[in-house]
């Protein structure tokens, strides 16, 4: 199986995995209709094809029809892609990037957001002793 974490995404291929992702599954035909401003119908298929052979994608056919599936749960994809983030952007400091996504929102993170934060935090703190 090819190297997922290698592998870059293009807009458009995105694109396609957000909208299996949301559905679980999707047709080509589905894929198509559900892409904003969506090329010809070969070139999604195409593009469906481009995933599989990448590692993102795999199919069962349903009669004439393929029916393309994540080849990893969202979560996995998730933390694979934000890894990958924090990497590139904030030179792999995992601090970095959540003060910038606190200082995205302006610091105003609701109650659960904190508490949420707080009991994460407090989590790694026990691993780490």
């Amino acid at each position: 199986m090819p190297d997922r974490s290698s592998s870059q995404l293009s807009r458009r291929e995105r694109q396609i995995m957000d909208i299996i992702f949301a559905r679980g599954e999707a047709t080509a035909a589905a894929v198509h209709e559900a892409l904003p401003s969506a090329p010809s119908y070969s070139a999604v298929r195409a593009l469906l094809r481009i995933l599989e052979e990448k590692g993102h994608l795999t199919h069962r056919e349903d009669g004439p029809r393929y029916v393309f599936m994540p080849t990893m749960p969202r979560s996995q994809a998730s933390k694979s892609a934000l890894k990958r983030v924090v990497q590139t952007f904030f030179d792999g400091s995992l601090s970095s990037a959540v003060a910038a996504l606190v200082d995205a929102e302006g610091g105003k993170l609701s109650a659960d957001e904190l508490k949420r934060i707080e009991a994460i935090i407090k989590t790694a703190k026990s691993k780490s002793k």
